[in-house]
């Protein structure tokens, strides 16, 4: 039977906000069989608990942005990223801001810290939705259209396109696809870092936010180059990047996709977009467990031993 993963022990880290700046403890707990993923901002009296959803998301401008009784979360989508790409269920998250840290602006340091609480597995099947029919949001027409789409595929993978026409960008591929079947999240996915525009981290902070933006934590562009001394991790980074914050986003479903995720400069709104239309047509999919490993896709039956395994 794939079973549901909780973590085996409490970790806890310390970061800072992208937009505020703020100094963050990020604390990540065991959580009981069918819990999902349940943030906590434990620096409010009393704590507002926050479960990660697709409909809890209120603000997807600048991230996917959890938000309750007037509090809100945001930036989730990388720690969501690295707990879909572990096969973590069930999570408690305590966050002592309104932030989850940014650490190097990829996903890498929450694979890190989740390997190092343990892997847990627990006495119940883990839960996916399968896909069964084609579901699709599109936006703006010509060369403004945006679209994103979840069809039937009997394992995970995710197709995406971007365009930015900025010479650092065109330099590299704008297209990837990552099949969990043949990659690995931890070293094909995780270290992708998000990447932004001087100009645009100018503007942010004259309105309070990207504060605590910096070479450490994303690309960072001017007009014409890449200003990070150390390059690219992977020629497709941008673009990379762009499939780990998707996981994220369609990690709020709350259970693992059996589906071919394939977007067309898509972002964190159209993603959420998608996962509300898709919960409106209750005939578009089904939640389905594996007693018998040998009957599940390879992506999931093969994928998440390896990722546990590497360190």
């Amino acid at each position: 039977m794939l079973k549901q993963r909780t973590i085996q022990q409490e970790v806890k880290t310390i970061g800072v906000g992208v937009h505020s700046g703020t100094k963050v403890t990020l604390t990540l707990r065991p959580a009981p069989i069918d819990t999902g993923i349940v943030f906590t901002r434990v620096d409010l009296q009393p704590p507002v608990v926050f479960p990660a959803t697709a409909l809890n998301i209120g603000d997807t401008k600048m991230a996917s942005t959890l938000i309750k009784e007037g509090a809100k979360v945001s930036t989730v989508e990388h720690l969501l990223s690295a707990c879909a790409g572990l096969g973590i269920d069930n999570l408690y998250i305590d966050v002592s801001a309104e932030e989850i840290p940014i650490m190097d602006g990829s996903a890498s340091s929450f694979v890190y810290l989740l390997q190092q609480a343990g892997m847990e597995e627990q006495l119940a099947a883990k839960k996916f939705i399968r896909v069964l029919k084609p579901v699709e949001i599109r936006e703006g027409t010509g060369k403004s259209e945006k679209w994103a789409r979840l069809e039937p595929y009997d394992g995970f993978k995710l197709h995406f396109f971007i365009e930015f026409n900025h010479p650092a960008v065109d330099g590299t591929s704008q297209t990837a696809e990552v099949d969990f079947e043949q990659v690995s999240y931890v070293k094909d996915v995780a270290r992708a870092r998000t990447f932004g525009f001087m100009q645009d981290v100018e503007m942010l902070r004259g309105i309070g936010l990207a504060r605590g933006g910096s070479l450490e934590n994303a690309i960072v562009m001017d007009e014409y180059r890449i200003l990070n001394a150390d390059g690219l991790r992977f020629d497709d980074e941008f673009v990379r990047h762009k499939i780990l914050d998707a996981i994220g986003d369609l990690y709020l479903i709350g259970h693992p996709f059996l589906a071919s995720y394939v977007a067309h400069k898509s972002g964190h709104g159209l993603n959420n977009q998608l996962l509300r239309v898709l919960l409106s047509q209750p005939d578009s999919f089904e939640i389905v467990s594996f007693e018998d490993d040998q009957m599940a896709p390879r992506s999931y039956a093969d994928q998440e031993r390896r990722e546990w395994a590497m360190n």
